[in-house]
């Protein structure tokens, strides 16, 4: 079968199409044939380096390639030892949260732990299905990183991405007052997810949000990786969620509880969220789809940003 691979990290280009053995599922797992994987930005992180860089990841060469792609959506065509809650023939959503893997969702076939699947949603494509696995739990983890009452207030920064887009239908859901940030150009977008609030990009953040909330939201989710500037709008003893960690990760000033989310595959969460788009509280964004064969060109674009949703491949 066919798979995009990585034997050593640099630009596009070193994403490379192969011909690889077919997995095999092993106790408490599934194999999935691909119908359609999301580009993701960590996706282009594993091919560059720089996750391997920041340890995150052991360094290229310990293995003779890497698999890229986390998100996918296509149906169950195999079965593991010990698997009674998915079949052959479901069609369904997984994640592969793991970065140090020979094979990846860039593939004709998948294998997953079952517990990293779902029963797909019925109600959209498998392309926009694609794009509901690593991107909305990193969204909702993160709201229940954050512990928000309802009625509380929350600021998105991001919110017309993809996780931030998510994270705005996801926190309305639970009731959030909800002040979101992005291009002046997306203030209908976010406020159609269900913002309460707006505050264009550009704008003194603290200021602005301040001005809309006297002393500052209860918590923020920092979806476009602002930091201190994001802090800053969060009232003293408040809560703050950063998406991916790293340099982004501000201090606990103020006394506000800072926490980094950590992605993780839970089928159970992944159900949940299925079942919200089907409801159509959540909504899936597929900016384009290219097959397997452009991996290299979807990374470019990736790359390039001022994407609304995300690139899809499809086998």
């Amino acid at each position: 079968m066919r798979a995009i691979i990585v034997r050593t990290p640099g630009g596009p280009d070193a994403l490379e199409l192969a011909d690889v053995p077919v997995p095999v599922p092993g106790p408490g797992q599934v194999r999935i044939r691909v119908a359609a994987a999301a580009v993701n930005p960590v996706d282009a992180a594993t091919r560059s380096g720089a996750l391997a860089d920041a340890g995150l990841m052991p360094p290229f060469g310990s293995r003779p390639a890497v698999g890229i792609g986390w998100d996918v959506a296509g149906t169950v065509d195999a079965i593991g030892e010990g698997v009674t809650r998915i079949a052959a023939g479901d069609e369904v959503i997984g994640l592969k949260d793991r970065l140090d893997v020979p094979l990846g969702a860039y593939a004709d076939a998948i294998v997953l732990d079952a517990d990293a699947v779902a029963p797909a949603p019925r109600s959209v494509t498998a392309p926009e299905a694609a794009t509901i696995p690593l991107n909305g739990l990193t969204a909702l983890q993160a709201l229940d990183l954050l512990a928000l009452p309802s009625g509380a207030t929350l600021l998105v920064t991001g919110a017309a991405g993809a996780v931030g887009g998510y994270a705005v239908e996801l926190a309305a859901h639970r009731g959030l007052r909800v002040v979101a940030t992005a291009s002046a150009s997306d203030e209908t977008l976010v406020r159609g997810f269900g913002a309460d609030m707006f505050v264009p990009r550009g704008a003194h953040l603290g200021d602005a949000v301040r001005a809309l909330v006297p002393g500052g939201v209860d918590g923020a989710l920092d979806a476009a990786l602002l930091s201190v500037a994001a802090l800053d709008a969060v009232r003293n003893g408040g809560t703050f969620a950063a998406v991916n960690g790293g340099p982004a990760t501000p201090l606990p000033l103020r006394g506000i509880t800072v926490h980094n989310v950590w992605i993780r595959a839970d089928a159970a969460q992944l159900g949940m969220l299925a079942a919200l788009t089907d409801e159509g509280g959540l909504t899936p964004r597929v900016a384009d789809t290219l097959p397997l064969t452009e991996a290299p060109k979807a990374h470019t674009r990736l790359e390039a940003g001022a994407l609304r949703g995300r690139l899809v491949l499809t086998p």
